[in-house]
């Protein structure tokens, strides 16, 4: 199984075979996984495109999830986005776990661009994505678009 590794972090893509993991540690962070695992069902090429897991290493337990909302498209970018069960922020977790998968996204010869956005009133998330060493792009009155 293709998994990545930080300091902290194993981060793994979800499948239907992880979802015994989530059941018993009775993970719920939205509905991100369920509606990532019945795409993978209908298009199998989707692994790795959506939903991965964020386990801390220190006790297997599953802290979050991020990943991409689906396949490189045509100008080869892939939007990443990303949660963390609120007891686990303000630690460092999310960045570091963004800075893994956009390097995994950013090896691969089909992306070019991780682009992300965020709400401008979302301070935490915008130290996320700027840890991440994502770029402002663009804005509006209510949202901050990201590029790395």
């Amino acid at each position: 199984m293709k998994k990545l590794e930080t300091e902290r972090l194993e981060i793994i893509p979800c499948t239907a075979e992880v979802t015994q993991l989530l059941q018993n540690q009775q993970y719920d962070n939205g509905p991100e996984i369920d509606r990532h695992l019945q795409e993978l069902l209908e298009d199998p090429s989707l692994f790795a495109w959506g939903s991965w897991l964020i386990i801390r290493k220190l006790d297997g337990q599953v802290i979050g999830d991020g990943g991409f909302k689906g396949k490189p498209d045509d100008q080869r970018q892939v939007e990443i986005g990303y949660g963390l069960l609120e007891q686990y922020w303000n630690k460092g977790y999310a960045s570091e776990a963004m800075n893994a998968l956009i390097e995994w996204a950013l090896a691969n010869e089909k992306v070019e661009k991780v682009i992300a956005e965020t709400e401008r009133s979302n301070q935490a998330s915008i130290r996320v994505l700027e840890k991440a060493k994502m770029k402002r792009a663009q804005e509006t009155d209510a949202t901050i678009y990201w590029e790395r």
